[in-house]
């Protein structure tokens, strides 16, 4: 939840973009607020008396608070307010004329710097982070483990960050989770991955580790007086399997869960869900401690179960529910749907049985560890038009969803293009340009698994680009419309681009076709290019020509010579926007001179578009109309 607050009405008109884009309240003295037209989009608050009131009312029940006001007058309200980088919100402060966004407070733990990078997108305005972090393009070693449903435990998070900020050594030790953060540092990072095979006799004091970072579904303990700082997280990993008598109370459960994971030194933050058997899918004291845990509650069949090799099978259960075990055939089947397929999982805790004189039933626990965290999110998949190329061609809301990413996969070239987009922390995945169809299987199975990913196109994503592609492979698994989460941000199209730099060939109408016979039968591509010839419409051909792929933009000159006059006016737009434009106007006969690659449009006009001034003019007819004196308004397209 967001408050955005301001005590002006120019604050208010700079902060309404802001609130319906995250969405956001609006806060507002009374006076401003019944001077404001009441709207649809947003929740306008009035308030009353001191505005310190207010906010001290809105700290602890606020994920940020976005400020249009003078950043020490920001300072001055919030004062009394802050406790401790772990519990504060996030503070953004914004200027009156919406140059500025300024992360102030709570900028790693509180999200401020992803907000602030959110915000600057959105209203085109520059981001103010002084984090150490940020400028070092590592992930907040307070925020590494947030993509990944991680559970943050104990430690010293302030030394530890102090320790990184400073580029000293520090040591990660990472047994279980996913490593794909590691693959994305800098290459000047300083942590020192694993414990060193033969440590050195007389380590140099650059060299050693100032501070260690556990990544682990154990629990350690540490020492106050360590002079080594330490902190931990830990990947849900672990999945227990219960089994349980009718009407086992949830105090028992927990307490014999809290005991398997103390004797066993595991962290109850790794416990990634419970696992049962159907029968017991409707247990109230289970069903109601994993909702109070927020833990899925897998349920399988007898049969499901029957099927698993555990330690210590049971004629006694399987006479009563249909398998020989519960507890521990629960948890490898559950720990096996999070791991490779024909992985040799093994229990990290058989089963324990226990009873409570005072509680009634009893339970049994055992425990298995899958190979992939489960992150207990819904992932998301932005699929994003990026534009022609420059940075000022991208929409606000292209800017934002790929700055909120956690994972960003493209075409290489393309990610080149928008790295001054992208914030530290995030899995940057450039794939070559022939590998569509695996670039949209990656991006699904991230998001499947729980992740935000932006899938970034050049242009429009719809136009000859990921987005139908992406669709098409949901479809093909079974996709139920709803998990993953999909949006669909357009960007400005190669032939707008090629367009808006050559003048206004477009005005009439057109159609946009592919010279590429990677996807689609050349014949149909050529009865296409007939038709649109002679159809009289203005063409734009994508895909023209490639180093191996020669042939058929001088065909398709053949096919538009029949029916265009030669001086028909041709631009041949080479990386439109971009610092290597090249720009030809030509016409018909001669199209084929200049250079055209892969990242050309060639845009054909039709019997009536024109050269003039150095310009492409596509009549719409308005002359025509203004002769005949029968000039019809029309709505703006």
């Amino acid at each position: 939840m967001f408050a955005a607050i301001t005590t002006t009405p120019a604050g208010a008109r700079s902060l309404i973009p802001v609130c319906t884009a995250l969405p956001a309240t609006l806060w507002v003295p009374q006076s401003v607020a019944i001077a404001l037209e009441p709207t649809a989009d947003i929740t306008i608050q009035g308030y009353s008396g001191p505005l310190q009131n207010t906010i001290a009312a809105l700290w602890n029940e606020q994920t940020g608070l976005i400020f249009c006001l003078a950043t020490g007058a920001v300072v001055r309200l919030i004062a009394p307010l802050l406790q401790d980088k772990q519990t504060d919100p996030a503070v953004v402060v914004l200027d009156e004329a919406g140059q500025f966004a300024i992360s102030l407070c709570g900028g790693h733990q509180g999200g401020g710097d992803r907000l602030t990078q959110r915000l600057s997108h959105l209203l085109n305005a520059q981001a103010v982070i002084t984090g150490s972090a940020h400028h070092l393009h590592l992930p907040g070693i307070d925020l590494l483990g947030q993509p990944f449903g991680w559970t943050k435990g104990s430690g010293d998070w302030t030394r530890v960050a102090s320790a990184i900020a400073r580029q000293a050594p520090v040591q990660v030790i990472q047994d279980a989770g996913s490593a794909v953060w590691q693959q994305h540092l800098p290459a000047e990072h300083s942590f020192q991955f694993g414990w060193p095979e033969v440590p050195p006799l007389s380590p140099e004091p650059s060299s050693s580790p100032q501070a260690r970072v556990w990544i682990s579904p154990i629990q350690r303990r540490f020492a106050p007086e360590a002079e080594l700082p330490k902190v931990q997280w830990h990947p849900r990993v672990l999945w227990l399997g219960i089994g349980c008598e009718r009407g086992t109370s949830q105090a028992l459960i927990a307490q014999a869960i809290a005991t398997v994971c103390q004797t066993h030194h595991l962290a109850q933050g790794a416990i990634a869900g419970i696992a049962t058997i159907d029968l017991k899918a409707d247990e109230v004291g289970l069903v109601q401690l994993c909702q109070e845990r927020q833990w899925p509650l897998q349920c399988f069949t007898a049969a499901a179960l029957s099927k698993i090799p555990v330690p210590h099978p049971s004629t006694v259960v399987e006479k009563a529910v249909g398998t020989p075990s519960v507890a521990e055939a629960a948890a490898l089947l559950a720990a096996q749907q999070h791991s490779e397929a024909g992985s040799d999982l093994q229990l990290s805790v058989t089963k324990q049985v226990f009873r409570e004189a005072e509680q009634p039933g009893a339970v049994t626990v055992a425990i298995a560890q899958a190979q992939q965290e489960y992150t207990g999110r819904i992932g998301h998949l932005a699929l994003v038009g990026t534009g022609p190329g420059s940075l000022d061609q991208i929409t606000p809301a292209a800017k934002a969803a790929i700055a909120q990413a956690d994972a960003v996969i493209g075409y290489r070239l393309y990610i080149d293009l928008i790295r001054p987009l992208l914030r530290p922390g995030q899995i940057v995945e450039p794939w070559p340009i022939t590998q569509e169809q695996q670039r949209a299987e990656r991006a699904i199975a991230l998001a499947n698994w729980g992740l935000n990913v932006a899938v970034i196109s050049s242009g429009d994503c719809g136009i000859y680009a990921m987005a139908g592609l992406v669709l098409e492979t949901l479809q093909a698994q079974g996709w139920d419309g709803q998990t993953p989460t999909i949006a669909t941000l357009p960007g400005i199209s190669a032939l707008q681009s090629a367009a808006a730099r050559v003048g206004a060939p477009l005005m009439h109408d057109f159609c946009a076709i592919s010279l590429s016979d990677l996807l689609t039968p050349w014949p149909v591509i050529e009865k296409r290019l007939q038709a649109a010839a002679a159809a009289d419409f203005v063409i734009a051909l994508y895909n023209p020509k490639s180093q191996k792929r020669t042939e058929q933009i001088a065909i398709a000159q053949q096919i538009l010579a029949q029916h265009r006059a030669p001086e028909t006016p041709v631009a041949i737009v080479q990386s439109a926007y971009r610092p290597d434009e090249n720009i030809v106007l030509t016409d018909v006969t001669h199209m084929l001179e200049p250079a055209i690659d892969m990242l050309t449009t060639v845009i054909i006009g039709n019997r009536s578009t024109q050269l003039y001034a150095g310009k492409l003019i596509t009549p719409r007819g308005y002359a025509t109309q203004r002769a005949n004196g029968t000039v019809v308004a029309e709505l703006p397209d």
